[in-house]
């Protein structure tokens, strides 16, 4: 299996390669070759498999140059940091199933991914005798599990921007409490799409790039989405299996397109519509709602809400599926973006509409609208969800229909106890992970959201 760049300007590259280099050198994000279609004989044999077992045969398809054994070492150890023994259990609320992703270390959905990769990462530096900084931008969740997933590890430093007093306290807390060495965290003066985009711009600077040995955690990242595609698979064995029907639907919260994204590549590997529609549940921040059900994909301003993780209007990933609407055509790829950075605008054929809404469902959940499930889910099944998690099960239950209905959980409510006191009255019980935050002592710089002022501290700090 060979790599891929959207934008058409790079060679093939196996697996490996494209773990150290994040974003391609033409800009463009990467891709595999091709998705593997699977047999439904295969499809019989995963079927009762553990999830590091699954996640290896899945894992397994998309990499094959790493040895089985070393592949094997770095999944099992990667999700022997969950404090589930099913890693993601799947269970049934009301109309509803709740795929739960916030068993990992730090409680939000990234470990899933973010253990594997940081085992990824050390193993490729050990091997090359290398040396990697990791540069990436956090609109809450990801800072801190790319954090947990890298601390302590030998040959990398972590560099993490996060919007200075637009993450949830919690979040803040979980990113500036690490206290190993080779953890540095930039609060910067601006939103969330300001520190992705100097995340980007230092990106495009191959000198600065190579010369500092920079890597990505965020997903662009494609083993990050490859790690993604997992938990959809298992999640359908279950509900299928539980429901005896052979279809299902995923509804996703989602700003950045990435988890959906996994999602996609999951629908296309399963086959036979197994993965019926996906639901892309967004926030105010409406950007992929308004691609899906107009075809309109244009900036607007960021709303800061209660689900932050979401408070986004350039989705990073959203690139990956132009390249498959665009009939895998990297010339119109890049053209589209440079059109899309000059006017922040690209606009869709009624027939390139209809394929996309083949694939997806959408609908934009109000932070009224977030609170007020948060109240009913939990009075109708007592469970609690994070705000990110009711803004996808505001969104399932618009669109349930007779395939059961899976409802990804993104995060712990505990990390976002003020908004959850909010719409119940109390604060959900804090599990040990989140115990003690705020007596430990704090590590983080606040620099204004210049890409100079951030390039000239990761040039100080890095490890060359």
């Amino acid at each position: 299996m060979k790599y891929l760049s959207t934008r058409g300007g790079i060679n093939p590259i196996p697996f490996k390669e494209t773990v150290l280099m994040g974003l391609a050198e033409d800009g463009g994000l990467i891709l595999p070759e091709r998705i593997p279609r699977v047999s439904s004989e295969l499809l019989s044999r995963w079927q009762n498999l553990s999830y590091p077992e699954l996640a290896l045969e899945v894992m397994s398809l998309f990499i094959d140059d790493i040895p089985e054994e070393d592949l094997k070492d770095l999944i099992f150890r990667a999700y022997s940091t969950f404090s589930h023994p099913e890693i993601c259990p799947v269970v049934k609320k009301g109309k509803l199933w709740i795929l739960e992703l916030f068993h990992g270390p730090t409680l939000a959905f990234k470990d899933i991914a973010l253990q594997f990769l940081g085992n990824l990462f050390e193993y490729l530096l050990l091997e090359r005798g290398a040396k990697l900084n990791i540069l990436g931008a956090t609109s809450g969740d990801t800072g801190s599990a790319a954090i947990y997933g890298v601390r302590g590890r030998k040959n990398i430093n972590i560099f993490i921007l996060f919007p200075h007093g637009r993450v949830s306290p919690v979040q803040a807390l979980q990113m500036t409490t690490v206290p190993d060495e080779n953890v540095f965290c930039l609060a910067i003066e601006g939103t969330f799409d300001d520190c992705q985009a100097i995340v980007k711009k230092i990106f495009g600077d191959l000198e600065f790039k190579k010369r500092y040995h920079l890597g990505a955690v965020n997903s662009i990242n494609w083993a990050r989405v490859l790690a993604q595609v997992v938990y959809y698979i298992w999640a359908y064995f279950r509900v299928s299996e539980a429901e005896e029907k052979e279809r299902v639907r995923f509804s996703v919260p989602t700003g950045n397109f990435g988890d959906i994204f996994a999602g996609l590549v999951a629908k296309v590997m399963l086959g036979e519509g197994r993965i019926e529609r996906l639901v892309l549940a967004t926030n105010e921040n409406d950007i992929l709602t308004r691609f899906v059900n107009k075809g309109d994909y244009s900036l607007g301003q960021v709303t800061p809400t209660i689900s932050p993780s979401m408070d986004i209007q350039i989705a990073s990933n959203f690139e990956r599926y132009l390249y498959y609407l665009y009939g895998e055509d990297p010339a119109r790829v890049k053209d589209a973006m440079a059109g899309f950075s000059r006017e922040g605008r690209l606009t869709f054929s009624a027939e390139e509409l209809a394929r996309v809404q083949e694939d997806f469902l959408s609908i934009s959940v109000s932070q009224e609208e977030t609170l007020a499930t948060i109240a009913s889910f939990y009075e109708e099944t007592g469970y609690v969800l994070d705000p990110h998690t009711a803004v996808g099960v505001r969104a399932g239950l618009h669109f349930l229909n007779e395939w059961p209905m899976i409802c990804l959980a993104t995060a712990h409510p505990a990390k976002f106890p003020e908004a959850v006191k909010s719409a119940i009255g109390h604060e959900p019980e804090r599990p040990e992970a989140l115990r003690g935050l705020e007596d430990r002592p704090r590590r983080e710089v606040v620099l204004p959201a210049e890409t100079d002022k951030v390039k000239a501290f990761v040039a100080e700090h890095a490890l060359v």
